[in-house]
């Protein structure tokens, strides 16, 4: 279930019950919010896995929960662990490598577009 918020002001998500509907996949998204200013979702991502996604139209906020691995940013990698918050402008070629531990990241994609 995806919770579209569309006569509620707020919502309550807990990510061990949204980690319960992953379907263990290789790798994994799973959309858990999607309203007109943004969206939410956990990607999970085992540990020696390839992340093969290709630049987004929206901003994107990266929340690592579990996991270690490292992230290529346009011409720059960094180490990512647990804790660590990434924020990818639009149209910017990103990827996870090197993915040492299982990785479990909330993911938020901005829908709103400074003219």
């Amino acid at each position: 279930m995806v919770i579209g918020m569309v006569n509620a002001h707020w919502e309550v998500l807990d990510v061990a019950d949204l980690r319960s509907r992953l379907k263990g996949k290789a790798v994994e998204y799973l959309e858990v919010m999607n309203v007109p200013s943004m969206s939410c979702g956990l990607y999970a991502l085992p540990a020696g896995s390839k992340d093969m996604q290709a630049p987004h139209e929206e901003d994107e906020v990266y929340f690592v929960l579990e996991g270690k691995a490292h992230m290529q940013l346009g011409d720059e990698s960094k180490e990512v662990h647990p804790g660590s918050i990434l924020y990818v402008k639009a149209a910017v070629k990103h990827s996870f490598f090197e993915i040492e531990e299982d990785m479990l990241l909330l993911v938020f994609f901005s829908s709103f577009h400074v003219p």
